[in-house]
């Protein structure tokens, strides 16, 4: 029985022992199912993100180009199709889908203040780019590849960009002592006058510029810039002031400086700085980052000459309206772009920016009989400086500011569209709201304040805000750069 019972026991045993085979056959096929899946999957989301990835350069690179027509062009660039600058191993073959890159108007941005211009008449881009991404162990299943898409939306305006030099050109001719503009107002403050509304304007402006870095809890300052100053800003007028009653302006108790005959820079100077025995400025303040505390500081300082020029300075009323010499501002934009170069000079990764505000109607008689190098001054042929063809001289300069490029913004205070009795020495006729229309450096960077008092309804602009501190908060939002945003973006 023993022995019996020793058979069966081991025939037992042996009956069973080859059932572990298939078993641990079907584990390891399974485990190594597993891990081929883990494989190809995660080399689809390592393709995706690569994918993405160039979407979201393609879309600010065409962003960066907007408004013009090279846009689309741009982002293909910067795509991965094909050879393009972000095309990687991990997404040979992508393309582009169907119907994109897509220029874009979208409401929320134009509600925001970036217009869609031509030629590319949109204010942001969409690129959307596919790709079949093959399979290595999915084979076995019959998966041979997987399609993956990548879409990415970006505005033309709104991210922090690179420091600016801001010139600030200010009308102050008689005109700007008249009755103020109907939209005037600057935290819950109504103007009085038309010059009144251009300093809370310029308030406006400097409450979103950035003083110095935004890491500095408050702003070091020595003669009023900056340590790490970010944004500076300059401050000049016409007409021309004598360098040494500049600081009325400024200076308790605040006075009109004095006003010679209109003076006249050297076109495409590198420098600016008129001393004290000169015969003229147009410099008012230097380049000044004092205007703000710090970087979240939300009120103006009063401390600073040139927030005390917009009238902060308790017992001082700011620049004025002196008047006397009529409007000639050719040579103010001179004055301000050679300004901007020597600034720029002293730190070449900041941008230069010039934003000049006037009603545009030149026509001064007021003016020096030499130039700066003692020449006689041209009363007949129109080229700078010259007495005749005011309105086209201003247009000239500004298009050499741009030139050199630097952004010009031109606001046109209430300027009229006649062509008779404005501009009168220039022929052929011109309107002033065609001459600071032609002043910007593009459609986006005119704005008219039409709602001003006398001013005129036909002076339109494709930027639809008026108001002087609502185009000035405007401008300093403009200040920025391309930004990714939601696709669904209306």
């Amino acid at each position: 029985m023993k022995i019996l019972g020793r058979f069966s026991f081991e025939r037992k045993s042996a009956s069973e022992r080859g059932q572990v085979l298939p078993i641990m056959l079907m584990f390891t096929v399974t485990f190594l199912g597993m891990i081929g899946f883990v494989i190809d999957f995660g080399h689809v989301y390592a393709c995706y993100h690569e994918l993405q990835a160039s979407s979201d350069a393609a879309a600010l690179a065409g962003a960066y180009a907007l408004p013009n027509s090279t846009a689309v062009a741009e982002a293909t660039t910067f795509s991965s199709v094909g050879s393009n600058l972000n095309a990687t191993s991990l997404t040979t073959g992508a393309v582009m889908s169907a119907g994109f890159p897509l220029v874009r108007c979208l409401t929320t941005l134009k509600n925001q203040g970036e217009a869609c211009v031509s030629p590319a008449n949109g204010n942001a881009i969409t690129v959307k780019q596919q790709l079949a991404v093959p399979m290595w162990f999915a084979r076995l299943f019959g998966v041979n590849t997987v399609t993956i898409s990548a879409a990415s939306t970006a505005a033309m305006r709104g991210s922090t960009a690179a420091p600016y030099n801001v010139a600030i050109i200010i009308d102050t001719t008689a005109s700007m002592g008249g009755a103020g503009s109907d939209s005037c107002t600057y935290n819950g403050s109504s103007g009085t006058t038309r010059l009144q509304c251009a300093k809370y304007g310029v308030q406006a402006l400097l409450s979103t510029l950035s003083p110095c870095a935004a890491t500095y809890s408050t702003c070091s300052v020595s003669n009023g810039v900056a340590t790490s100053p970010v944004d500076q800003v300059a401050l000049f007028t016409f007409p021309n002031v004598t360098p040494g009653t500049a600081a009325n302006d400024y200076t308790n108790p605040c006075s009109n400086p004095s006003i010679p005959v209109y003076s006249f820079p050297v076109a495409g100077s590198t420098t600016y700085s008129p001393g004290s025995t000169a015969a003229a400025t147009y410099e008012i303040t230097p380049f000044l980052s004092d205007y703000r505390a710090s970087d979240t500081a939300s009120a103006l300082t009063t401390t600073s000459n040139l927030s005390a020029t917009m009238g902060l300075k308790s017992g001082c009323g700011g620049m004025g309206a002196p008047g006397g010499d009529g409007t000639y501002f050719a040579g103010a934009i001179y004055a301000a772009q050679a300004a901007l170069t020597y600034q720029q000079s002293l730190n070449t990764t900041t941008q230069n920016v010039m934003i000049i505000l006037s009603d545009g109607a030149a026509n001064s008689s007021k003016m020096a009989s030499t130039d700066v190098s003692g020449g006689k001054v041209d009363s007949k042929t129109g080229v700078y400086p010259s007495t005749i063809d005011q309105c086209h001289q201003a247009i000239t300069a500004a298009a050499a500011a741009t030139a050199a490029g630097t952004r010009v913004y031109s606001i046109a205070y209430g300027a009229s569209t006649a062509t008779s009795g404005q501009c009168t020495t220039d022929s052929p006729g011109i309107s002033p709201c065609s001459t600071m229309s032609q002043i910007a450096s593009a459609p986006q960077y005119f704005y008219s304040d039409n709602t001003a008092v006398g001013g005129d309804s036909g002076c339109t602009s494709v930027q639809t805000v008026t108001g002087l501190s609502s185009i000035f908060t405007q401008i300093g939002g403009d200040l920025t750069v391309a930004r990714l945003i939601p696709d669904a973006t209306p």
